[in-house]
């Protein structure tokens, strides 16, 4: 395999990665949603730093119970840089849509960077962080 096809084959896997994280969100399943963390994983939102694959889990599992039951996303990739063979950051945009709601609202949309790694072969997500972005970014 040359280099470019290595790299389109990395690249391949982690938006596989991001895709089985925005469909766990979407079907509300919290287990799912970290299957793809790293044990010692970090998520850092607006107001909150969580320090583990399991904290991180515990606070979808609260929040798809409760404020974000029925809720689904919208989601962009926007780039992938890789720093070595074994690492790489993604940036994508996401926003939040509430049941009945076709577009997203004013002050749900997010920039996000999410650090994934390889381990034995495998991509996973170490990192993520998220900010608000303006509707009118592009």
């Amino acid at each position: 395999m040359t280099a470019n096809q290595t790299r389109a084959a990395d690249e391949t896997a982690i938006r596989n990665v991001l895709k089985g994280v925005y469909e766990a969100r979407t079907a509300n399943d919290a287990d799912a949603f970290v299957a793809e963390y790293t044990d010692d994983a970090s998520a850092i939102l607006p107001g909150s730093y969580r320090k583990s694959r399991e904290e991180i889990r515990e606070s979808m599992k609260a929040g798809f119970s409760t404020f974000l039951k029925g809720s689904t996303t919208t989601d962009k990739v926007l780039s992938i840089r890789f720093l070595n063979n074994d690492a790489a950051v993604v940036v994508s945009e996401t926003g939040i849509l509430f049941p009945g709601e076709s577009e997203v609202l004013e002050g749900r949309l997010v920039v996000a960077s999410w650090v994934l790694t390889r381990q034995d072969g495998k991509w996973l997500l170490a990192a993520y962080q998220n900010s608000p972005a303006f509707m009118h970014q592009g």
